[in-house]
């Protein structure tokens, strides 16, 4: 049992790797001015489903070819914490650090969305963006950075996990 690998050192190593990447990618995304684009930001998504999906099926290797359900639960849980804590910690430095002129232009970025789809008046356009500006201290900013990437990351484990998963047929070998 020396050599069978933990879920904890597994999920570190790819939460790590996947924090990285996520960071890197959001660097992409700023030096490019495409944060606001919804295609591009899907991309975040395949990043985290690719650090699960990796991380789960090393742990299954490593582990004599099985995986229970609830090990790839955890495993999912805490690579994404570690991943979201990387990159939330990276955007609130970014923000406020690199780049403190940020959230202004993503404001206009939005407002000038909002006015070229028609749908809200010029009312609801002001409303949505003092909402949004309530939400963009650094504090609460890590906070819903952290625990959206967490909760994201436990639904595509429920999924990921019922695929990768591999049962032991004697439980008790």
């Amino acid at each position: 049992m020396d050599n069978q690998t933990t879920t904890a050192r597994t999920a570190l190593k790819w939460g790590l790797i996947t924090g990285i990447a996520l960071v890197v990618y959001s660097i992409i995304l700023y030096t490019f001015n495409q944060t606001t684009n919804g295609a591009l930001s899907l991309i975040i998504y395949g990043i985290l489903i690719g650090g699960l999906i990796v991380g789960m099926r090393e742990y299954r290797t490593n582990n004599g070819g099985y995986m229970t359900y609830g090990e790839g639960m955890s495993l999912g849980a805490l690579l994404s914490a570690v991943a979201g804590l990387l990159s939330s910690a990276f955007t609130v430095f970014y923000t406020q650090v690199i780049d403190p002129g940020f959230q202004e232009r993503l404001v206009g970025q939005v407002r000038d969305q909002m006015e070229e789809q028609g749908k809200l008046s010029d009312e609801q356009i002001d409303q949505a963006i003092e909402w949004m500006q309530k939400f963009q201290s650094p504090g609460l900013q890590f906070m819903f950075g952290l625990f959206g990437t967490i909760l994201i990351g436990v639904v595509l484990s429920l999924i990921i996990a019922a695929f990768i998963r591999r049962n032991k047929t004697n439980p008790f070998e």
